[in-house]
């Protein structure tokens, strides 16, 4: 098992695509593919950017057929939203809301008829003219949902006193070095109708319509990723959760390489070269299973009733 003494944990994959040797980078909206120059020359591109890396990450412990965790951190607290109207209908949760804890959709929420706004600031314990507390607001995001010490949460709303926010503590980017853009097309053809005019056009899905695309040819691609231990540790959570929270973030990397760089349908990578000092899927598992069984941080989860 890696020591966690070091501030902060870091490791590199290189990936190539799955499939032939061209890939779809992630898009933006009036720019397009996120080009740019290193120092050290050349053309490099952003295949997906630590945002999407940090949803990508959470999401490998979240099973979206079921709407709940995976099994290996099922007992870890986490925020359910459910309707108010219809009690029983499952809506969304902290695991899946970009802003976690503070989405409107658990903001907006009552737990047992007390609004989650006032929920979050009590427990946080803000209160006026005091200063933020965070080993307090730590422990109390940790009985809240855990993985918003790892992913990062910001409640920037005036009722909850100070706007705290927690840093996100693991972070991952894939970049492509010396790229080269593959430019091709097609058509979407319509075999039924042959002439547009009355009845719908191209704007309805009717007719045959030719279409350029833009992809990339790449001399390394290569995955990054940060663990912050020291950010972890400051918290005062004690050795045992400090080092549960780090292994669960090293589990979300050896997940992710191993079974979620399908990042886009034409972007479908796998690696070739593992990171140095990343340990087995099987030996986190084991680890983080003993921790959570000697720890107290299991809880059943949190429902909450979105007004809707």
């Amino acid at each position: 098992m890696i020591p966690l003494d070091r501030p902060r944990l870091r490791f590199t994959a290189d990936l190539q695509p799955l499939l032939g040797s061209i890939f779809q980078a992630t898009n933006f909206p009036d720019i397009g593919s996120a080009k740019f120059q290193r120092a050290q020359g050349g053309d490099s591109l952003l295949v997906e950017s630590v945002q999407s890396m940090a949803n990508r990450l959470e999401g490998m412990a979240w099973d979206r057929a079921s709407h709940r965790p995976v099994p290996l951190v099922e007992a870890l607290p986490y925020v359910r939203v459910h309707r108010r109207d219809d009690p029983e209908t499952y809506l969304t949760s902290s695991r899946e809301e970009a802003h976690r804890l503070a989405s409107a959709f658990v903001r907006e929420a009552t737990l047992d008829g007390t609004p989650m706004t006032d929920v979050i600031r009590d427990r946080l314990g803000l209160v006026k003219d005091t200063p933020l507390d965070y080993p307090r607001m730590a422990r109390a995001v940790l009985g809240l949902d855990p993985f918003c010490l790892l992913h990062g949460v910001f409640f920037g709303r005036k009722e909850w006193l100070g706007q705290p926010k927690f840093t996100r503590a693991i972070s991952g980017v894939i970049e492509a070095h010396d790229v080269r853009e593959v430019v091709s097309g097609g058509r979407k053809a319509d075999h039924v109708r042959h002439q547009l005019g009355e009845g719908g056009g191209t704007s309805e899905g009717y007719g045959s319509v030719p279409f350029h695309r833009v992809e990339w040819t790449a001399g390394e691609i290569k995955a990054m990723f940060v663990v912050d231990v020291d950010l972890l540790a400051s918290y005062g959570l004690g050795p045992e959760i400090t080092e549960l929270l780090a292994l669960i973030a090293l589990w979300e990397i050896r997940t992710l390489l191993s079974r979620g760089l399908r990042l886009r349908t034409a972007c479908d990578l796998e690696v070739v070269e593992e990171p140095k000092d990343l340990p087995h899927q099987a030996e986190l598992e084991a680890r983080i299973g003993e921790l959570i069984a000697a720890t107290e941080v299991s809880a059943d989860p949190i429902t909450v009733l979105w007004k809707g």
